[in-house]
Formats: structure tokens, sequence, C-alpha cells
């Protein structure tokens, strides 16, 4: 497998940014975090897909993840939307209510933003969230096994089956992320490093490996329909051997499904992936 992977223009601008912060699902200071995710019209959603509602609680399920994935408890929210001459008042009243409800699950509270007039209806939200113990994408130890939480793959194909114009059931994935609280914060003591998977897990654990300067070793071979299947939302975690027990005994305890795929390795070795992003 090729170890020289081209790099997207996501990351090429993020690594043009100098911030010390920069790097997690959250910026993290002190004890609170920080994260931001959009949610834009034509370019993660069409309206023809899905109801107002669910674009409401996408829209903020994306947003709580990054917060979840770091071991935090999201507390604040800020949101701004773009609103399309044609969405009515009762269309802006259900998504209100869809981003509040979302959020108070999470025990989160929206408490402003800004509204602006637009052709399309784009989303963007701020996520303030505490955390004692966070848990970064830096720490990966060689030896560590890599897992993911869950089933992959479902999100991508039920786009491409938007895409074919067909109707996909109404707790797709792609419509209703399953967040991993009660996991993520009941194995925090044994895991080293940890991610949400928005880019696919191929990407992601790319991403891992780079920032932490080590390979991996595959345990099983991944199809491309699991490994490049992006907005899953689901966990990548790393943890010692010793730990396989009780992270596995947890999972089962939160019923989070966990496949252990790899394990870390001092080589070069990547995936290949394609950005979402383009």
């Amino acid at each position: 497998m090729p170890n020289q992977i081209q790099i997207d223009k996501e990351q090429y601008l993020i690594n043009k940014l100098s911030s010390k912060y920069i790097g997690d699902d959250a910026a993290v200071i002190g004890d609170t975090l920080y994260s931001m995710d959009a949610f834009f019209e034509d370019t993660h959603f069409k309206r023809e897909w899905m109801s107002i509602a669910q674009i409401g609680r996408k829209a903020m399920l994306i947003n709580l993840s990054d917060a979840i994935a770091m071991n935090a408890q999201p507390k604040f929210a800020l949101i701004t939307v773009s609103i399309p001459k044609d969405m009515t008042e009762a269309q802006i009243d259900e998504l209100t209510l869809s981003l509040e409800r979302t959020a108070k699950e999470y025990g989160c509270e929206i408490i402003g933003g800004d509204t602006i007039g637009g052709d399309k209806l784009h989303l963007s939200i701020t996520i303030i969230s505490k955390s004692d113990k966070p848990l970064l994408r830096t720490g990966l130890k060689e030896g560590d096994l890599l897992a993911y939480t869950g089933t992959l793959g479902e999100s991508k194909k039920d786009l491409d089956a938007l895409y074919r114009g067909e109707k996909i059931a109404g707790n797709s994935r792609f419509f209703e992320p399953t967040l991993r609280a009660e996991f993520i914060a009941r194995s925090r003591d044994y895991l080293h490093t940890g991610m949400d998977i928005s880019d696919g897990l191929y990407c992601d654990t790319n991403k891992l490996l780079d920032i932490n300067k080590y390979g991996f070793d595959s345990f099983e071979e991944i199809d491309d329909t699991v490994g490049l299947s992006g907005e899953e939302y689901e966990m990548l975690v790393s943890f010692a051997p010793e730990y396989y027990g009780e992270v596995m005994q947890i999972s089962e305890e939160t019923n989070t499904p966990l496949t252990v795929f790899a394990k870390v390795a001092r080589n070069s070795d990547r995936y290949q992936c394609k950005s979402h992003h383009f």
C-alpha cells in the first residue's frame, strides 16, 4: 500500500494555521473544549432528502459528536443559520425545536448565535463543553490496538441510494448518527487516543497515525465499503493490549459493538483514502 497520500485541501488549510490548540476534535483550553462544524445544504444534505426536523437533529448531533468523542460534557451551543427565502415560519419553528430538543438530550443549551438570509439552508454550530479528562488524538503507543465502534458502511450506502433517487429508512445512520457517550465515559481510563469517524475509517486512521508518527499492521482486510464510508460518527479508539478484556466488557455492557482491526507499528503504512470535502 502506498506510503504517500495526497493531502486534501481541508488538511492543507488546517496545516497553515499556527495555534497550538488545533489538532483534535475540539480545542482544549483548561477544562473547557470548543468545537464547531458546518452542515450545509447541497454539500452535506439536500432538503428533498430530509425533513426540516431531521436536518436540525443531524446538524446538532454531528456537532455534539466532537464533544462526546473527547469525553466531554456539552454545555452550550451557538448557532448560525442561513435561512432561504422559501422557508416558512412553520419550518423555522420545526428547525429550532429540533435543534433545542436534540441539544437538551445531551445536557446542552443553545445560548445564541446569528441568522442571515441566503439562497440555501446552512447551519454552523459551536459547542462549548467541559471535561476533566479529555480524550485526545495524541498519545498513541507502539503495540496499541486500533478499534472502531458500531457497524461502518451504512452511511455511504444510503447516501448512494439517495443520489439514485431511492428512499432510505428513517433511522438510517445517514439521518441519525449514534453517539457513544456512555462507552467513551466508562472506558476513558483504558483509552490512549480517540476521535470520531467523520471522513471515513481509512482517512481518520491516517490522521491518527500522522499526528503520532506511527504506522499500523492490519489484523484483517477491510472492505472499501467500510473504510471509505464517511459521516459515520462512530468512534476510532486505541488502547493497550493488556486492557482488551476491560474495554470489550464495557463495550458489551454499553451495547457498543467494537471491532479491533489493527495494531500500531513502527512503519509508515497508510490507507488509501479519498477526501469527502471536494
